[in-house]
């Protein structure tokens, strides 16, 4: 059996889809259906069982054996970067992970977990080393805990530990996510509505719409996931993004490319001022650490990953 807890989210459905794609039904998806929407992620999907979150603490916390797990990828959290209930943050994000990885290493079961490139705060090196990690909010807070809880026990870990600190992910199955889905799906909705998109204007030295970040198709992202899966020898903890910054003009432009013959056009709007000093600007992974690792595949740029998400979409709404 596999778990993949946060199952009915968005990177953690694409890993269930992914697995399934492989033959592989015997999972275990741990979630909070609260929101009952994230259900429709995995309706294409097959799965052997589901448990709450709560009840599945609960269950390892009491040292429950669920029979023989392959592995656990942890991809539940509070992901909210607006999120200022610091106890509830660290409860959810930080606590809950300590127990997860206390029980795989009980069970020597390889543990592959969702880190954040958010802990690089402002950057500007973007690089899995201390003196580069300083984070601005209480959900990079604490993920950059947890990753300093492992770092020092990495050398005597009994089984797999892996770290993942995705940059900006987007593609299927994000739709739930509302105001925090990525640009892309922001995109596909304002060009169906207006076939206009929307950007920021310049802001901190760059230009109208020339903020750069590091878009990783989730695609790639489940494929790294599956690769540790396939060499649990590899432990540490590692940068997941495409090595290379784009700008959001040119998301936008493979936005608008996709939906040439309907028109298409930019509008740039207000930086607003509550996300000065505290916006980031630029991020671009650095995978020396990955690639060293032994993971050597490519990464989709947005001129790839864009259009093929956006047809996605188009189609399931067709």
């Amino acid at each position: 059996m596999i778990i993949v807890t946060g199952g009915a989210g968005f990177i953690g459905s694409n890993i269930v889809h992914g697995l399934n794609a492989r033959g592989i039904t015997d999972i275990l998806v741990v979630d909070d259906l609260t929101d009952g929407r994230k259900c429709l992620n995995l309706a294409d999907a097959d799965i052997r069982d589901y448990a709450d979150k709560d009840d599945f603490l609960a269950r390892i916390q009491a040292g429950e054996d669920f029979g023989k797990v392959e592995a656990v990828f942890h991809q539940g959290a509070c992901s909210s970067t607006t999120e200022w209930d610091g106890r509830f943050v660290m409860a959810v994000n930080y606590e809950y992970t300590k127990a997860l990885f206390a029980w795989c290493q009980a069970h020597a079961t390889p543990l592959i977990y969702a880190s954040s490139a958010s802990v690089y705060g402002m950057g500007p090196v973007f690089r899995e080393s201390r003196e580069f990690e300083r984070p601005l909010n209480m959900y990079a807070y604490s993920k950059f805990l947890f990753d300093c809880h492992v770092r020092p026990l990495l050398a005597n870990a009994k089984s797999q530990v892996a770290g993942l600190r995705y940059f900006n992910v987007y593609g299927p199955r994000e739709q739930h996510k509302g105001s925090m889905a990525s640009v892309a799906w922001h995109f596909y909705n304002q060009l169906n509505e207006s076939g206009r998109v929307r950007l920021f204007e310049g802001s901190e030295g760059y230009g109208p719409g020339e903020q750069q970040r590091d878009f990783i198709h989730v695609d790639d992202v489940v494929a790294v996931n599956l690769w540790l899966l396939d060499n649990p020898q590899v432990s540490g903890i590692f940068n997941v993004g495409t090595g290379r910054a784009q700008t959001f003009n040119e998301v936008a432009r493979a936005a608008i490319g996709w939906h040439t013959g309907r028109g298409g056009g930019i509008d740039y709007i207000p930086f607003p001022d509550h996300l000065r000093g505290r916006y980031q600007s630029f991020t671009e992974a650095d995978l020396t650490a990955l690639r060293a690792a032994g993971y050597d595949r490519s990464f989709m740029p947005v001129e790839v990953g864009v259009p093929r998400y956006l047809e996605w979409l188009a189609a399931r709404h067709a």
